[in-house]
């Protein structure tokens, strides 16, 4: 026996804000990014993470696409870092961890791999290493020759995980 609608705005009305960004932080958050350091992030993967977070942030803020309040506002009055910006933190993150990896780990040695044989006609899909030297190129400033060398020294590249910077909001 679940619930009606009506049962359900209730309880949505009696939620603090803090408890509703503990749900957020708690269950919404892991279950929207399970296995996020992994993903290539596409422009419409980027595009739809963006959209299902905005649309829990504007609902603990009590506002609607209608009130045309930009989505950094909301972030920055409920106190969120956006969505991605977690998601990229954690792909160089897990870079660093590969790159420094003892030969004979199997993450590392797949990382490491460099397959034979001929593709499939059409344009390759971007791998997940091309996908993360970019990143580091784009967020870090860091050339892919520079990459290994720079990964490798841990307290450097812990440094400079925390000056990656948010991306500019697009709305």
């Amino acid at each position: 026996m679940g619930i009606s609608e009506c049962q359900f705005c209730e309880l949505h009305r009696e939620l603090s804000r803090k408890a509703k960004l503990s749900i957020y932080q708690l269950i919404y958050v892991p279950a929207l990014t399970y296995g996020h350091e992994l993903w290539v992030v596409t422009e419409r993967t980027r595009l739809r993470v963006q959209a299902a977070e905005m649309s829990f942030l504007r609902r603990v803020a009590g506002l609607s696409l209608r009130d045309r309040v930009r989505s950094s506002v909301i972030r920055e009055e409920l106190g969120v870092d956006p969505l991605l910006l977690r998601v990229e933190r954690s792909q160089v993150r897990w870079l660093g961890h590969l790159v420094r990896m003892p030969p004979g780990r199997l993450p590392g040695e797949v990382f490491r791999a460099r397959p034979t044989g001929r593709r499939p006609r059409g344009r390759p899909r971007t791998r997940w290493r091309d996908y993360v030297s970019r990143l580091a190129w784009e967020r870090l400033g860091i050339p892919q020759e520079e990459l290994d060398e720079v990964a490798g020294e841990r307290e450097v590249w812990v440094s400079l995980l925390r000056l990656l910077p948010p991306r500019p909001d697009p709305g």
